[in-house]
């Protein structure tokens, strides 16, 4: 199974232990990689075109646990006798040692140093030993998707219409009319060229998820040549030393070798259990799969952080493995399909109505009043002419190239849609709920202010501070703190540049806080002199880190301490914790002097930094506070008690080294992003970590907030009903809200009622179990949620969104988490909605050219032929050439239809009300544009037969009864030539209608399809050129006019179609102009 192959589908619902608001909690401080290839990244065409993948999420977890067991079987078995082993699988993992051996074998059995990694000459010699880091491909099953090709879409009904034609041919026929044997063959044409174009379909494509896949290339970070660096997974060999963080995809199978204390994996992409595995260094069972010492390619880590040496890779994982002996689930409908689904069926309704009418009145009255007028065979060619003509042929066809198409305009815009539901869904987004950092804002952060006691100082000062050997002793602590505890790394490779361009491995925060410690001092230099003995990484729950060390060179004692502090400092464990002021200010009693020493935080003092702290927040500045604490050298660094007290510890008693306030820049081209798609009705919402001043501070830069008056809290939702009528206290349109994680969750239903009536909301100090209940709360009531994010924390909400949305530059299980990645920038976003509501807008363009010409005017020739005992003016081979070929051209151009300049003003869409067909659609093609149509084709017709001798009189309520005056071969000429004239007027018109359903509402002066880039449509000329070319090709061929019962048509009959035609086209203008003068009037109502 190929990695693009993997990557077709979506990953599975994450959540963490207990409840998914009250369980375990993890953590964002991951590594940005460049990848991400994740279970869910490929475009899924597989819906349209038949393209079978696997999705892991459903199929790998029960081969997973089958062969767990086997393993233990065949444990057991191989002591009694090894060939009766379950599977080969099962043995061969089975006999897998990796996770027995201790850390220094592991090493000695790879030939690595940990501290070193792997040579370039090793890494050289792996890949032509043990291949790239792919699996290989899953046979194609070609039996069934062959299959498939001829039998999507009405592959079927053309199958069975042409050998109903056959058998209406001969045996019945007699004598056999040629002109069946011909319809029957074009029928049978159509099957096999629609069989065709399904092939093609796929293979184009299958290009498109080619191409998507290979724009988000796979990476994590190695040890290689005893430096850090980024490799992509496919060029990862046995042997090469790991470096993972939370919210990374493990590219290989990998046995852990350091784990911190929190580190823990989601497995449910293998194993289908919600619950993550903490991570270990030994061995935890004998079990290869079941061992939590062991990380297995494809699983996430979620919080935490490891080191691993990879011990498989490619098909040899256990991934690789279980993907073979994985069957091909099934999957549902999605949204569009099963719109389209039911228009058909609605459609294949009608069409078995009429063809039950036609029959009842052929078998109870024509048979018997009028036994000669429609034979057997007749009554079999005009059933599957009704068939056929209600049928839109062209519409699966379209649909795959709208869906193909927009896949392809929304990837050069650099937005990459995992799946079909993913372009359909956007169309619909009526609430966006944006994480700020990273995605409003660059990420790129910068300390900007430093507060060490009550003193406030810039980056610059503190640097001069700092060279002040008498003022210097604060600083210097607050440098050490921000060193030591900071999870962050510069890379080697950039050691030579410049402070501000070196890059650093680590989060944003980490890294500007790191460059600040950098800039005061050597961090090199600090981590030389403690040497860290535990690590509590940052989590979105407890929002701070933790850090504990012990003293590895004195010289640290005067850099981290005060001189008293110092001179005590024996054997002891130095404590440094940073995280949210207003989290750690509480448990702080103590705090540094700009002089290096310790004094009490009393009110005073306390006031003063909490006053600082709130005009950094109000400034839009996340602010930071370091702390520390000595603590005794009681336990064992590695034991669990020494877990527990150190959070115990941390708890009460630290020491205020100093606060640090950071600048991340709302991105350049936000606020007009956010105005956009305010005008399209699209309510955008901030759901933050962050302080709720910082928080309110950046909204309002980003234009989410825009409100001048007060901002409500929770205070202003009322808790109970106070009025008699059971009415929601609607706010304002104008008012804004601001609410807190802890005020979030303590709202009752009316509460909530109240607050998703607010058009502006910011959510700060969320935790990811926050982020779902908002989610989950607006969808509730009927809202289509679209969420963004980028770190490991926004992943639950992302999955549980109606449309996940991370940056490319996010973490891995973000990325996995998402149905769409934008790679550039949150600004592709309007896009990407603009695309999705293309694709619905452009499928309803579809359904209205193909309906009025190749339904509705096709169907009345039959019915007045049974019903009135007219001559049937439209001949059934005609109909086919209409819906198979001259309209089927038209059809699919649509396809290439820009979005109209008003996409991006209308409401969303609502899923449960607005459809695909609906009543005004069927008002549009049937009452209006169909019956002009309709009557014109008959009125040419007849008209054309009234000046060659034969009246109206003379056909009505005759049933085939011709007068004596008139010769049999002059009648039959005459009706073939009106039944041709009847073809080209259809065929003239519909051009006409294409170019009326090009807009809904805008004139085609304003969306013109020529002479204007933004609007045009230049295919639609080909596209008619082909419905000319095809009635020439069937009507002014000799030969056929023999067999099919053509005929050419007098010149003057291509030119009153025109005539019609803009007569069309200039009431159906008249009509979207008074749909734009009065928006609110009756014909706005029945617009479609």
């Amino acid at each position: 199974m190929v990695v693009d192959d993997m990557s077709k589908h979506d990953a599975p619902n994450l959540r963490w232990q207990g409840d998914e608001e009250t369980g375990d909690v993890w953590k964002d401080d991951s590594r940005h990689l460049t990848r991400t290839v994740s279970n869910g990244s490929g475009l899924s065409i597989r819906s349209i075109n038949l393209r079978n993948t696997v999705d892991p999420s459903v199929a790998l977890p029960i081969q997973y646990r089958s062969v767990s067991f086997e393993i233990e079987e065949t444990k057991e078995s191989q002591r009694v006798e090894m060939q009766k082993a379950k599977s080969e699988v099962a043995i061969e993992l089975g006999n897998l040692e990796w996770h027995t051996l201790s850390v220094e074998e592991l090493q000695k059995r790879w030939q690595v140093d940990v501290a070193h990694g792997l040579s370039t000459d090793q890494v050289q010699h792996r890949l032509q030993q043990h291949g790239r880091n792919i699996m290989s491909s899953l046979r194609t099953r070609w039996v069934w998707t062959i299959f498939g090709y001829f039998f999507n879409g009405f592959g079927g009904i053309l199958l069975v219409g042409s050998i109903l034609v056959f058998i209406a041919w001969q045996p019945l026929g007699q004598p056999p009319a040629v002109a069946n044997l011909a319809l029957a063959i074009v029928l049978l044409a159509v099957f096999f060229i629609q069989a065709t174009f399904n092939a093609w379909q796929y293979w184009s494509s299958s290009r498109v998820m080619a191409s998507i896949t290979a724009m988000l290339p796979e990476s994590c970070l190695l040890i290689r040549d005893s430096t850090q660096t980024t490799v992509i997974a496919p060029n990862i060999v046995p042997g090469d030393v790991v470096l993972i963080k939370a919210g990374n995809k493990l590219p290989a199978d990998v046995r852990f070798i350091d784990v911190s204390s929190d580190a823990s994996f989601d497995r449910s992409i293998l194993t289908g259990e919600s619950h993550p595995v903490n991570g270990t260094v030994d061995s935890t069972d004998d079990n290869y799969l079941e061992t939590y010492c062991i990380g297995l390619q494809g699983t996430h880590c979620i919080a935490g952080n490891a080191i691993g040496i990879v011990v498989s890779t490619g098909d040899s994982t256990v991934f690789g493995k279980i993907a073979k002996l994985t069957g091909e689930p099934k999957t549902g409908l999605t949204t569009l399909e099963r719109e389209v689904l039911r228009f058909v069926v609605l459609i294949c309704f009608m069409m078995l109505s009429m063809m039950i009418v036609i029959v009842i009145v052929w078998a109870s009255w024509l048979r018997v009043r009028h036994p000669d007028w429609i034979s057997v065979p007749t009554l079999i060619v005009d059933c599957v002419s009704v068939a056929i003509a209600f049928i839109p042929v062209g519409l699966p066809i379209a649909l795959t190239a709208s869906l193909t198409i927009t896949a392809n305009l929304m990837k050069k815009n650099k937005i990459l849609c995992k799946s079909l539901k993913t372009v359909e869904t956007l169309g619909a987004v009526s609430v966006i709920c944006s994480d700020k950092t990273g995605t409003l804002t660059k990420n790129k952060m910068f300390v900007t202010d430093c507060l060490v006691d009550t003193a406030t100082f810039i980056v610059e000062s503190a640097r001069r501070e700092k060279s002040l050997k008498e003022e210097a002793a604060g600083t210097l602590q607050l440098r050490a703190v921000a060193g030591l505890c900071n999870a962050a790394e510069f890379d080697a490779a950039s050691a030579k540049l410049s402070l501000h361009e070196r890059s650093i491995y680590g989060d944003a925060t980490d890294q500007a806080i790191l460059r600040l410690s950098e800039s005061l001092g050597p961090v090199a230099d600090l981590r030389q002199m403690w040497k860290k003995t535990y690590e509590l990484a940052f989590n979105s729950k407890n929002k701070f880190m933790i850090r504990t060390f012990s003293l590895a060179e004195p010289e640290g004692l005067d850099l981290a301490l005060s001189p008293a502090e110092a001179k005590e400092f024996k054997q002891d464990v130095l404590l440094t914790i940073k995280g949210a002021p207003d989290i750690l200010i509480e448990r702080c009693t103590q705090i540094v002097d700009t002089d290096g020493n310790v004094r009490p935080l009393d009110r005073p003092t306390f006031a003063a930094v909490q006053n600082v702290k709130d005009q950094w927040s109000a400034a839009g500045k996340r602010v930071i506070l370091l702390a520390r604490k000595v603590l005794p050298a009681l336990l064992q660094f590695s034991t669990h008690e020494f877990e527990g007290e150190v959070m115990n510890h941390a708890r009460a008693g630290l020491t205020l080294v100093g606060l640090v306030g950071i600048v991340d820049p709302p991105r350049d081209e936000i606020p007009e992003v956010i105005k956009t798609l305010r005008t399209a009705g699209i309510r955008i919402f901030m759901v933050t970590g962050d302080f709720g001043l910082t928080a309110l501070a950046i909204a309002r830069q980003c234009g989410i907030v825009t409100a001048e008056e007060h901002v409500h809290g929770a205070e202003s939702l009322s808790r109970f009903n106070k009025t008699s009528d059971n009415q929601i206290d609607v706010p304002s349109p104008c008012s804004a809200i601001v609410l807190t994680g802890t005020e979030l969750m303590a709202l009752n239903d009316y509460q909530w009622e109240q607050l998703c009536g607010y058009r502006e909301i910011v959510f700060a100090r969320t935790t990811p179990e926050q982020k779902l209940r908002i989610v989950r709360e607006f969808q509730a009531r009927d809202e289509i949620v679209g969420m963004t994010g980028d770190g490991v924390n926004d992943a639950p909400s992302l999955k549980a969104a109606d449309i996940g949305i991370a940056l490319g530059t996010g973490s891995d299980i973000a990325i996995e988490a998402a149905d769409m990645v934008l790679l550039d920038s949150f600004s592709a976003i309007v896009e990407a909605v603009q695309y999705g509501r293309l694709v619905f807008d452009n499928l309803k363009k579809t359904i209205a050219y193909l309906l009025p010409a190749g339904s509705f005017s096709e169907f009345w020739p039959i019915f007045t032929n049974v019903m009135f005992g007219l001559p049937q003016v439209l001949s059934s081979f005609l109909m086919i050439v209409i819906c198979c070929l001259t309209d089927c051209a038209a059809a699919t151009i649509l396809a290439y239809e820009s979005p109209e300049a008003d996409v991006l003003l209308r409401p969303p869409r609502r899923p449960k009300k607005d459809r695909l067909v609906n009543w005004k659609l069927m008002l549009q093609a049937y009452g209006f544009i169909g019956v002009l149509e309709t009557v014109s084709s008959f009125a040419m017709a007849y008209w054309y037969l009234q000046r060659t001798g034969i009246s109206f009189s003379i056909l009505w309520l005759k049933f085939g009864v011709i007068p004596p005056d008139i010769d049999v071969n002059y009648f039959n000429a005459r009706l073939n030539e009106a039944s041709s004239i009847f073809f080209v007027n259809l065929v003239v018109m519909q051009w006409f209608n294409l170019m009326a359903v090009r807009t809904r509402r805008l004139s085609i002066f304003q969306h013109p399809p020529v002479f204007n880039k933004r609007t045009q449509n230049l295919l639609l000329f080909p596209a008619i050129l082909f419905a000319f070319c095809m009635a020439i090709f069937w009507l002014y061929i000799p030969k056929f006019q023999e067999v099919l019962s053509t005929s050419s048509v007098p010149v003057e009959h291509f030119f009153l179609p025109m005539a019609f035609g803009i007569a069309v086209l200039s009431l159906d203008e008249l009509r979207k102009a008074a749909i734009r003068r009065w928006p609110n009037g009756f014909l706005a109502r029945c617009a479609w």
